[in-house]
């Protein structure tokens, strides 16, 4: 996979560090408007509350998730992406590590 560049990007270098850690995310804001970001989630398994719809798109690594309301389990790898509803949650569970890069509705 190309490391994707992007021109006109406003970074936020202030890191969103979650769950003592497990997670790390930086945000950033395309020219127009559109809100991303990309992090790292370490070895653990979370849960994690969305506000917007996210696309998780997975970079590098890869994970099982599973949607809230869901009893199952599925498997992301680097390429894939899954979608999360607004105003919901989904659980993360991750072996090793699982690099993403976070679309924001």
């Amino acid at each position: 996979m190309s490391t994707p560049t992007l021109a006109n990007v406003t970074l936020d270098p202030k890191a969103n560090v979650y769950f003592g850690g497990k997670c790390v995310s930086h945000s950033f804001t395309l020219a127009d408007g559109t809100r991303k970001s990309v992090g790292v989630v370490l070895s653990a398994q979370l849960t994690f509350s969305t506000g917007a719809a996210e696309v998780m798109e997975c970079v590098a690594g890869d994970c099982e998730y599973k949607l809230a309301g869901s009893d199952s389990w599925q498997k992301s790898g680097p390429g894939e992406r899954f979608a999360v509803p607004a105003h919901s949650s989904f659980d993360i569970r991750v072996a090793d590590a699982y690099h993403y890069i976070c679309h924001y509705a």
